[in-house]
């Protein structure tokens, strides 16, 4: 038996708009949904884990979802919300981008050809590069209105905007591009439901209205919140930007501790939306965190369960490792076990020095490593007074003023990791 896909994001948050009948038609029977997904870049972001999540729901539920790679969309820009247009993607950039997404989905959607619930992924790219201007505004532009487009909000925000550049034809058409895309799905895929942010709905329901007048059928909308931080800051944004899938580009510790850094009230919110924890799990563990807010217990179970999703189980475990090494009480030996990335990831932003490889050779003392060598303290005799209370600790092991810092102290053949007490850290980088 399947279950209800509608009651399910109802219960998670993630439910803004819907067509009426929409429960009640996928319901009936298995059916085909679609989410667009913008191609500008070769990774996701943790912006676009809504729509992902909002699929993979919707196959858990018993149901075939498509990714619509916006190919040709993306080329034009989409005004919904939007300042600027977009800049012109070529197509060897666009189908390489498009194959780096397909194999991040692929952690979150069964591709399976044998299963008749198999997701699949589509670039609107192959069916508009070969329509013309003129077919298309005689096949699809003559059955909308001007005065349709013109009554969307999106299109309304903009041309009310103070802004002296008004709207340009390309962004106005974007409604028709997005609409027909879901005319051709319905068509080629028997796709019937289109779902998206809630600043999609008025394109969503230009794809509707051409489904009724074109395709004498039935469509159907259905659109999530735009996630928000409660502070108000933007969702998924950091000060180095975007928080990537790609590992290359947001290291798996720098994920996991996006997630780890939410607050309570944005915790309880996103633990619901992006893992696939049950509603009785998930209410037990907003009950556990209000009971002891202190050990994050919400903020733990959402960085492992979205970090083992996008990463692998193996990831989770080394991003633990780096925090626990940042955070908590470490060895020389679990530093010594995150890899170079990883280890300069946990350390971003320490204050750091650089010295020669000389000056440890024959042993660098510690006034030398703490102050003249290094300025982490402001004096030789700052050095000396922390050293003679026990406050320093070298590679998280407490050190006294005799120590000299050898070759055999450093960590990945490079680093030194000085502690002033339980929250100053500083970082040596050893150059040969």
């Amino acid at each position: 038996m399947q279950k209800d896909f509608i009651q399910e994001v109802t219960w998670r948050g993630m439910l803004h708009d819907v067509m009426p009948g929409t429960q009640e038609h996928l319901n009936e029977q298995a059916r085909t949904a679609y989410v667009g997904i913008d191609p500008t870049a070769d990774s996701l972001h943790i912006g676009h884990l809504v729509g992902v999540m909002l699929l993979k729901h919707f196959q858990l539920c018993g149901h075939r979802p498509l990714a619509l790679i916006g190919g040709a969309t993306g080329m034009i820009g989409d005004p919904s919300g939007k300042s600027k247009e977009r800049n012109l993607l070529d197509e060897a950039t666009l189908r390489h981008n498009q194959e780096a997404i397909q194999k991040q989905l692929a952690k979150f959607l069964n591709f399976d050809k044998n299963d008749e619930q198999a997701a699949k992924v589509v670039n609107n790219y192959d069916w508009m590069k070969d329509f013309s201007f003129l077919d298309f505004i005689r096949d699809v532009g003559k059955h909308i209105t001007v005065n349709y487009m013109m009554a969307k909000d999106s299109v309304k925000k903009r041309l009310s905007s103070e802004s002296t550049e008004g709207m340009s034809f390309t962004e106005f058409t974007y409604q028709l591009v997005q609409g027909y895309d879901f005319l051709h799905l319905f068509q080629e895929e028997q796709c019937s439901l289109q779902m998206g942010g809630s600043d999609q709905w008025g394109n969503i329901t230009t794809g509707t209205e051409m489904i009724r007048r074109i395709g004498n059928g039935k469509g159907f909308a259905l659109t999530c919140p735009l996630i928000t931080k409660a502070d108000g800051t933007k969702f998924g944004k950091t000060e180095g930007g975007n928080v990537w899938l790609d590992p290359k580009r947001t290291s798996p510790y720098k994920f996991y501790q996006y997630w780890m850094n939410t607050s309570d009230e944005d915790a309880a919110k996103y633990i619901k939306i992006f893992t696939l924890l049950s509603e009785q799990d998930v209410l037990q563990l907003i009950k556990e965190h209000q009971e002891a807010p202190h050990i994050r217990k919400l903020q733990q179970k959402l960085a492992e369960e979205v970090t083992t999703m996008v990463h692998s189980k193996e990831d989770l475990e080394n991003a633990k490792k780096a925090t626990q090494v940042i955070f908590g009480k470490s060895t020389i030996e679990d530093i010594a076990q995150l890899d170079e990335t990883t280890f300069l990831d946990a350390f971003e932003g320490v204050p750091q020095a650089e010295i020669a490889f000389e000056e440890i050779e024959t042993g660098l003392d510690m006034i030398g490593a703490l102050a003249a060598k290094t300025n982490f303290l402001k004096s030789n005799s700052e050095a000396m007074r922390n050293l003679k209370s026990n406050a320093i600790a070298v590679n998280k092991v407490k050190v006294d003023a005799a120590y000299k810092i050898t070759q055999k102290d450093l960590i990945n053949n490079k680093y030194i990791l000085i502690n002033k007490g339980k929250k100053n850290t500083f970082l040596i980088t050893v150059n040969s």
